[in-house]
Formats: structure tokens, sequence, C-alpha cells
């Protein structure tokens, strides 16, 4: 059972998305709510007809609200009727496209298209209502914008001064902006009409209209449809067979209504069709059309001119120092907004937070941003940036400041609700061009990606064809024409680059710079020898000279110009030295023009770079010995060095007495040992002494003798003599690290020797051999004793 039940959902699941959309967006129809009437204000109409343009403005208590702008070559085709061709059928996209005779054809969806076939039943497939060359009756409701073709109906409306007729429609209807007891008398007049065929929308324009104006209004309109009718038997697809007023008519038929108080009309033909429509339609609405005859023109009389204009600017300020950022984009507008200068309230007793300052900042950009949107005509979908909020409630306070505002709107709207980014997606009806792609049109250079190539760009591109040139020809010398900006940058400051490039390539090229040129001209006017294409001029390179700086350089506004004989000679990095005289070096001449830089410059602290830092060492390398560095101190020395601090690094308990035993008499008789410490002189890698040789050629024995006061007393150290003023002389300290450790300087043994006292540093120092180099005939003399017979000499 629940098998079957699953089986039986999976139909009503599975609907398809077109159906699921219907759905959808036919509960938000029937959902809408009314909408308010709109605010009171003081509305003017102006008209303004000129040969090449016809212009309407509306004003709201005095600013411009909305602009409309219709050329002869652009007119809007909103609301044509045309007889047209189907050329494609699409079922994947359940659409058609139908010729109609304009340079694109005309979009015609599923949805848009009714008739007989449809009441008997038949499917909304599109391919099952109409077939590819079919003659078919369609409408025009929305122009054609950017790569897009029209967009076509085929259930007609003709609009009226009141009502709306739809020959192909059913019911009656009345405008939501009127109050319910003028819909419901407008709704008692149109029973009494027993409309038999088509459908019946009233507009607002109808409020406190009489039952004869709305019965005159749709006896019109029904005759016209009548006309159409019969047009579109005899035409000829495509074919246009019904085209819409002109912009002054229509925008009188749709917007001239009973709050605006005055009209005005500055072209006679125009206000003679203004009138005469209103004398058949609204008689009582005529003395408020002004024909107005003033010098000063309409629109600039009324401040429409600059309003115009700012419609093409890109930043709109607001009155507290916010302003808006308009971009846009092919799918979409995206409106900023920005606190600016705006910083809330400054007084301390203010209390002021910055939640209050952006939600302040916001509300003054709704009221803006409506005002843009109309006046801009922008349409499509729309992304409001507000500034983030955090307080819910402040979110929906804008929220409902931009719904209330749109009120004004006569275009229709649907807003969605602000996220927590404080993005508001909304979406405005696009019916015709606004004034921005009505005034403009794509960039030539950029084609509408609003950049262009910079001139440091074009500079290297053009250096890199300098290069390929010079690789590929034999040639010396190049005369190469390029852009004025171009050549001036390639050369640089005093002609420094052109130098560098120069010295690369191991090529001279004179290059000219031609105003008004692209940026990417580039024209090889001649090449050949060096003597050949060198220009004459009146200085030679490398000469110095003296020059008055009289303007700063038109391309490089760090360089200054000064002038030789008629030809201007460009200093670089000399734009504050204008007005003065300068010692200059020509460094290049060129056709008409000299580059030179100054011969003294004024020394500047180079910075400390990241590549300069890079090739200095990471450590410290470490110290050489004195003997090694300086090469002061011979072998013997530096081992008797080696031997001073070997002992030092003993550290015996009396230092006093371990100075006392150091008499030169000591010493000269019994060579000290010396002290190796491991590690202190290279360790097991250092390089030892070869040993002596014995008589069989094998090393010879190493002895060791005792030196000849062991076990006597030491001598009393000798009383130094007291200096010249009778002071006693400072005691000498020895201990470890008074003398600067390891690393201390080490003095030459004389040197040594004539600070402690002992025999002067002039006389030379005689080290005692090595005990390996003893002979054997030698330790004879010495008479040796072994170590085990020392013990038995002592004790007697």
């Amino acid at each position: 059972m629940a098998k079957a039940r699953s089986a039986e959902r999976k139909p009503q699941q599975q609907l398809s998305q077109r159906q699921e959309r219907r759905r959808q967006e036919g509960g938000r129809r029937r959902q809408a709510p009314r909408r308010a009437p709109l605010p009171a204000a003081k509305r003017e109409l102006l008209v303004s007809v000129d040969v090449g343009e016809q212009r309407v403005a509306v004003l709201e208590d005095g600013r411009v609200a909305e602009v409309y702008l219709e050329r002869p070559d652009h007119r809007s085709i909103a609301g044509n009727i045309y007889l047209g061709t189907v050329d494609n059928v699409l079922p994947g996209m359940e659409a058609a496209f139908v010729e109609i005779g304009l340079e694109k054809n005309g979009f015609l969806y599923v949805d848009e298209i009714v008739g007989p076939e449809l009441e008997r039943g038949h499917g909304r497939r599109i391919q099952d209502l109409i077939n590819r060359g079919q003659t078919i009756l369609v409408q025009a409701v929305k122009d054609p914008m950017k790569t897009k073709g029209a967009r076509l109906t085929t259930q007609i409306s003709l609009p009226g001064r009141f009502v709306v007729f739809v020959p192909q429609g059913e019911g009656l209807g009345v405008s939501r902006r009127l109050e319910d007891d003028e819909r419901a008398r407008l709704k008692d007049i149109l029973k009494k009409l027993n409309v038999k065929e088509g459908g019946v929308i009233v507009r607002t324009a109808a409020e406190g209209a009489s039952e004869e104006d709305i019965e005159r209004d749709l006896v019109f309109l029904q005759r016209l449809w009548k006309s159409i009718q019969a047009k579109a038997k005899t035409a000829s697809a495509p074919e246009l067979v019904y085209q819409e007023a002109e912009l002054p008519l229509r925008v009188t038929r749709d917007l001239f209504t009973g709050d605006f108080e005055k009209a005005y009309v500055d072209n006679d033909q125009a206000f003679k069709r203004i009138t005469g429509y209103l004398k058949k339609t609204s008689p009582h609405m005529v003395e408020r059309v002004i024909r107005y005859k003033e010098k000063t023109p309409l629109m600039e009389e009324f401040g429409v001119e600059a309003e115009i204009k700012s419609t093409l600017h890109r930043r709109v300020d607001l009155p507290s120092g916010g302003y808006l950022v308009f971009d846009y984009a092919e799918a979409f507008t995206v409106i900023d907004v920005n606190t600016g200068r705006f910083v809330g309230s400054r007084g301390k007793s203010a209390g002021g937070r910055l939640e209050d300052t952006i939600t302040k900042n916001n509300l003054e950009a709704v009221k803006e941003v409506v005002h843009q949107l109309r006046l801009r005509d922008i349409g499509g979908i729309i992304v409001i940036d507000f500034i983030d909020m955090a307080n819910p409630k402040n979110r929906k306070t804008v929220e409902d400041a931009l719904r209330e505002e749109l009120e004004r709107d006569r275009t229709k709207t649907y807003v969605v609700e602000i996220s927590p980014l404080g993005l508001v997606e909304m979406t405005r009806q696009n019916v015709t061009e606004g004034p921005r792609e009505v005034m403009t049109r794509k960039c030539p250079t950029c084609g509408g990606d609003g950049i262009v190539y910079s001139e440091a760009s074009a500079a290297i591109d053009v250096e890199r064809r300098l290069r390929a040139l010079a690789a590929g020809s034999r040639s010396q010398a190049y005369r190469v024409e390029l852009a004025d900006p171009i050549a001036a940058a390639l050369i640089g400051p005093g002609a420094k680059r052109l130098i560098e490039l120069e010295s690369l390539t191991k090529r001279r090229f004179f290059l000219e710079g031609k105003p008004g040129m692209h940026l990417d001209h580039f024209v090889v006017l001649s090449e050949g020898k060096l003597a050949d294409l060198t220009p004459p001029a009146p200085v030679a390179e490398a000469a110095e000279l003296q020059i008055e700086l009289v303007e700063v350089d038109r391309h490089d506004a760090t360089a200054a110009v000064g002038k030789v004989d008629g030809i201007d000679v460009v200093v670089g990095d000399a734009a504050q030295l204008v007005g003065k005289r300068v010692r200059v070096r020509i460094e290049r001449v060129l056709d008409g023009i000299a580059y030179a830089s100054l011969t003294r410059r004024t020394k500047v602290s180079e910075p400390l770079t990241a590549e300069a830092e890079a090739e200095k060492p990471t450590r410290k390398p470490p110290a050489r010995k004195d003997a090694e560095a300086a090469g002061e101190v011979d072998e013997p020395e530096a081992e008797a060095a080696d031997e001073e601090e070997a002992a030092d690094e003993e550290e015996p308990a009396d230092e006093e007495e371990s100075e006392a035993d150091e008499t030169p008499a000591t010493a000269a008789a019994t060579p000290a040992k010396k002290k190796t410490r491991r590690g202190s002189r290279g360790g097991r890698n250092r390089k030892k002494p070869a040993a002596a040789a014995g008589p069989n050629g094998a090393p010879a024995t190493t002895i060791h003798l005792p030196p000849a006061d062991l076990g006597e007393e030491a001598p009393a150290e000798p009383e130094s003599a007291p200096s010249e003023n009778g002071d006693a002389p400072a005691k000498k300290k020895t201990r470890r690290g008074s003398r600067g450790g390891r690393n201390r300087k080490k003095k030459p043994a004389g040197a040594a020797a004539s600070t402690n006292g002992s025999e002067p540093a002039s006389e030379p120092v005689h080290e005692p051999e090595p005990l390996a180099d003893t002979s054997a005939a030698e330790q004879e003399e010495w008479g040796y004793v072994p170590m085990s017979e020392w013990g038995d000499e002592l004790e007697s």
C-alpha cells in the first residue's frame, strides 16, 4: 500500500518548472497588495521639442523627477503593432523569434501567446501553438536593448486617456491606485456600458471622469482596433501596422492627470496637438497647458539641463556628506551607499553611536536612490548595497522607508527583504531606454569596458617591438614614429630609458612623437647608418652648457624645458627649477628636441633595498687569529702566545704565587710544558708538527725531563721599583676574563715581557726549542733519570 501511495504522489511531485513558476507567479499576483495613492506633490510637465530631439520632464515640488528623451532615429517602438513572420521556434526555450522588419528579431515567449486555439483546450507547448513561417500579429511591449531584440506579445492592448482596451481579453478592471469609493463608482460605469467584446481596464487618469468621457474614450479605441484589423489583412509581413504616438502626446495621454498644475510647451506644433487631444478627452485640462515663449530655453529655465547631464555621472552626493555610486553591469545595476564625510553628531552631549550614524545615512540614501531610479529610468535587476546595520529593527526601518518612497514611482517594482549584509534586491520594469542609453554609445577605444590601455603598458610594448626590430636587422640606426605620450615615456627623464635600451640592443633609435595618434601607433620611417640618420642640431651630445628653464614638460611633470638656438631641451628631474639657469649635459639629440640631465644633483640618501640586504652575509664571519690576520708574530711567537692562553685557562688558586713562579731564571732553565687543551688550537683537525727522525729513520722518542729546581723553594718575587711620583706600581691582574678572554688581541712575546717588568721589549725573545727536536746526544748530557727513580732522589 505504501508503495502504491508513493507511486501516486510521484506525478504530483514531478511538476515541470514552467508549471511551478506559473503557480508561484499566479499566487504573487493574487496576493499583491493594493498600492497606496501617490503622495501629494506639486507637479508640472515640461515639453521641449528640437529638430533632432524631443524631451519631456516631470517636476515634483520644483525638482526634476523623471526625464524622457526621444530622437527621430531612436524612436521607441513600445506599443507598435506589427504583422510578423515566425522565424524560428525553440521548444527548449519555450519561445520563438519573430521577424518584424527591425535589425533584430523580436522575442515571443509562450505565455505571451493568446488566441482561440488556447480556449479550445490545446496544450501550452509552443510548437503546438505556432509554426515556423507562420504570419502572426504581435505588439512590442519592450524596446530592443543592448544585444536583445524587442519583447513581443500577441495580446494586443490599446491605451486611451481613461481606459485601456484589450480586444482579446475578458473582464473589467480598475486601477489599484484609486480609492475604494472611486473604484466602486468606476466599476458601476463599466457595467452600464455593457462591453460585449474584449476587456477594459480603467486607468488612474479616469479619477473624477464622467460616464460620457469614459464611453467616448472606449468607442474611439474600439474603432481603432477595427482599423488595425483591416490594415493587417492587406499588409505583407513583416510590416508595421500601427505606430504609437510621439513622445509629447504619449506622455500627455499617460501622465498629464488632474494632479498636474501646469504643462509648459515650447513648440507650436506640439502645443496644438496636445491641446487638440485634451479638448476631446479632458476639456477641463486645456487651460493648464501654457505656451512657453521666454528667451531663456525652457529646460534651462527650470534646471532640467543640469539634471539630464547628471544622469551620466557615476557618483551622486547626499546632503549630509555621504554619496552613492552607480555601476551598470550586463545583468544588473549596483548602487553602493557610502558615508563619505558624514560622521554623525559631533557634540559631546549628542550621544551618537555608530549604528545610529549608519542608519541615518541609509535613510537619507533611500530617498536619493528612488529619485535616481526614476530620473535615470533604471530597470531590470537592481542591487542596493546599504551600509551594514547590526540591529534588525534598523534594517526593517530602512526597508519600510524604501517601499514607502517607491510609491512615488509609477513603474512596477518588486523589493526583496533586506539581507543581514545590507543588500536589497529589487526589480523595476524596464520598457524604454533611459537618458544614459539614449545620449551615450560604447567607447571606441575600450569597447564599453570602461578601461583603456595605459601609456606605461603601451610604452613597454613599443620597447619590445624596438628590440625585435634591432634583432632582425643589421642597420645601425632607426627613425621610428610613435604616439606623442609613448615617445616621451620611452625616452624617459634625461633620455635615461632610451640610452639603456640602446646599450642593450647596440642600436640607435631616433624616436619622433606625433600628437593625436593611437597609443599603439608604430611606424619605421627609415633605417640605415648612424651618420646618415643623425639629425643636424645646434648642440652636440655629451656637451655641457647653461640654459634657463622656462616651463614644465607637458608629458613628464618632473621634467623642465629650456631652449637653445630654437631647439627644445628637456631636462629630467628639474621641474622644481623652472625660472632658473642651470648647467646641463646633453644626453641625446633627436629631431627638433634634445634631452639633458643636470650636471650637479642634490645628494639624496638612498633607502635600504631588499636586493642589497640579501647580498650581505647572514652571520658574522669567525674572528681570525692575530698571527694569521696581521702577520705580526712568527710561528714560535704564536705558539708562545697560545701557551700563555692555555696557562690562563688553568686558573690557579693563588694567582700571586703563580706569577712569582714565572721568573726569568726558571723560564730559562726549564722549558714550560705546552698546554694544548683540546679544541683551543683546532682540536683533532689541527695541523701537527712533524716528529724528528731517529737513527734508523724511525720517529725519535720524545723524553720529558723534570725541571732542575723540582722540590726546591721558589725564590722570592723581586720588588718592583717605585714610580717617579713615589706611588707603588699597580698590581697586574691575571685572572681569566680581565684580559679579554679568548678573543683578546694578543701582544707579541717581547711586548708582554716588557709590560710584566721582565726583559726589555727591544731585546729579542728566544723561545725554547720543542722537545721533539732534541737530539739523543743532548739528552745524554742532561743525565737522564728514569721516572721510577724520581722519588728516591727526592727522599735522599
